[in-house]
C-alpha cells in the first residue's frame, strides 16, 4: 500500500479503538436515536392534521411526560411494593424445593445417588460471580443514582435536540461520508429509520399484548403479586429467546408456595401466550419489519450482552436490525453485487454512486 494509504488504515484503527472507549456512550446515543424516531412518528402523525412541526413536538413531548409521569405514579409504587415482596418469598421458595426433593429421594430409592441441593447460603455463594460478571457492565454504567439521573437526563435531551432539527444532525453525520456516497448513505439511514420505527411500534404492542394476557391467566389462576409478574412480562418480551423463558420464572416460584398443580397450568398459559405471539400477532404487526432469523438473534445477543452487558443485552435487538441492514445494503449490495468478472478472468469493482447531495430525510417529513 501506498504512504497516503497506510495513513487512512491507521486512522480507521484509531477510529475504531476511540468508538469503543466510549461504547457505552455510543449506546446511550443509540437509545436516544430509537426515541427520537418513536416520537417523531408520532409528530408526523400530528402534522397530518395541518399542525405544525414545532407545535405537534411540543405536543408530543408534553404528553409523553404526562403518559411517563403518570406510569410512575400509579404503577411504579405497587410494583416495587409487589417486587420486594416476591424477594422476601425466595428464600423460602428455595427451601420448599429441596423439601420437596428430599421427600422424592426417599420415595424413590433408585434416586438415592443424586447429591443433595445446596442450602441457600452455598447457593448464593456460588452464583455471586456469575451475577457479578453478567452485571458487571451494568453497574459499571448505573453504579449511583446520580450516574442514573445524569444518563436518563442526557437520552432525553439528545432525544428532544434530534427531534427539534433531525435534518441537521442528518446532514452533520453525511458530511462524514465521501461526496460520491452520501446520496447513497442517506438512503441506507432512511432504511435503518424505518426498520428501527417498525420494530419499535411492534414491540411496544406485542409487550403490551403479553404483559395484559400474562397478568389475566395470573388472575385466573389465583396467584399472587400479579402486577409485577406481568410488567415483568411485558419487559422482559424486550429480550427475546431468552426473555419469554425468564418471565415463568417468578410465578412459577409463587406457584410452589401455594398450590404445585399451578405450576403445569402457568408453564401452558404461557407457552400458548407466545405461540399466539409469535404465530400470530407478530406477523400481523410487524410485516414491515426487518426479519431476523431465530439463530442470528440468539448469537446477536450473546455477543451483544458479552461486549457491553446487560445494556448491550437489551438493544441486542434493535443493533441487531441496525446491522442486518447495514450488511445487506453496504457489503452485499454496494460492494459485492458490484464486482464483474472481467474477460481475462479478473474481478474488477465497478462502482456508480450518485454524487449529489441528499435533497430529503425521513426524520423530517
Amino acid at each position: 500500500m501506498k504512504f497516503g494509504q497506510w495513513i487512512g488504515f491507521l486512522s480507521l484503527l484509531v477510529s475504531l479503538y476511540v468508538l469503543w472507549k466510549i461504547q457505552q456512550l455510543l449506546l446511550l446515543v443509540f437509545t436516544a436515536v430509537i426515541l427520537a424516531i418513536a416520537l417523531n412518528r408520532i409528530v408526523r402523525y400530528f402534522q397530518r392534521f395541518g399542525i405544525k412541526r414545532h407545535l405537534a413536538i411540543a405536543v408530543t413531548v408534553i404528553s409523553s411526560l404526562i403518559v411517563t409521569v403518570l406510569i410512575f405514579v400509579l404503577i411504579v409504587p405497587p410494583f416495587l411494593e409487589q417486587f420486594q415482596n416476591l424477594i422476601a418469598l425466595l428464600p423460602s421458595v428455595w427451601e420448599r424445593i429441596r423439601f420437596q426433593i428430599d421427600i422424592f429421594k426417599q420415595q424413590q430409592l433408585q434416586f438415592e445417588w443424586l447429591p443433595p441441593l445446596p442450602t441457600q447460603a452455598d447457593l448464593i455463594e456460588r452464583l455471586h460471580p456469575l451475577g457479578t460478571a453478567l452485571f458487571n457492565n451494568f453497574f459499571a454504567v448505573f453504579s449511583n443514582s446520580l450516574a442514573v439521573v445524569l444518563q436518563l437526563l442526557l437520552v432525553f435531551v439528545l432525544t428532544l435536540m434530534m427531534l427539534v432539527s433531525p435534518q441537521g444532525y442528518r446532514k452533520a453525520f453525511l458530511i462524514l461520508f465521501p461526496s460520491f456516497y452520501r446520496q447513497r448513505a442517506d438512503e441506507i439511514l432512511s432504511a435503518s429509520e424505518e426498520a428501527l420505527g417498525n420494530w419499535l411500534i411492534g414491540i411496544v404492542i406485542t409487550s403490551t399484548f403479553i404483559g395484559t394476557l400474562s397478568g389475566l391467566s395470573l388472575l385466573v389462576l389465583q396467584i399472587n403479586l400479579v402486577l409485577v409478574h406481568a410488567l415483568i412480562a411485558g419487559l422482559l418480551n424486550f429480550i427475546p429467546n431468552i426473555g419469554p423463558m425468564l418471565s415463568m420464572i417468578f410465578p412459577i416460584t409463587i406457584a410452589l408456595l401455594d398450590s404445585p398443580w399451578k405450576i403445569g397450568a402457568i408453564v401452558v398459559a404461557y407457552i400458548i401466550i407466545q405461540q399466539l405471539e409469535s404465530y400470530w400477532l407478530t406477523p400481523t404487526i410487524m410485516a414491515k419489519q426487518v426479519s431476523v432469523l431465530p439463530a442470528v438473534t440468539l448469537l446477536a445477543q450473546i455477543f451483544f450482552a458479552q461486549a457491553f452487558g446487560f445494556f448491550g443485552l437489551f438493544l441486542a435487538l434493535p443493533l441487531t436490525v441496525v446491522a442486518k441492514i447495514l450488511i445487506e445494503e453496504i457489503l452485499f449490495k454496494d460492494i459485492l453485487d458490484k464486482w464483474e468478472i472481467s474477460p481475462s478472468s479478473d474481478l474488477i469493482f465497478t462502482r456508480s454512486f450518485p454524487s449529489h447531495e441528499p435533497e430529503n430525510t425521513s426524520m423530517d417529513r
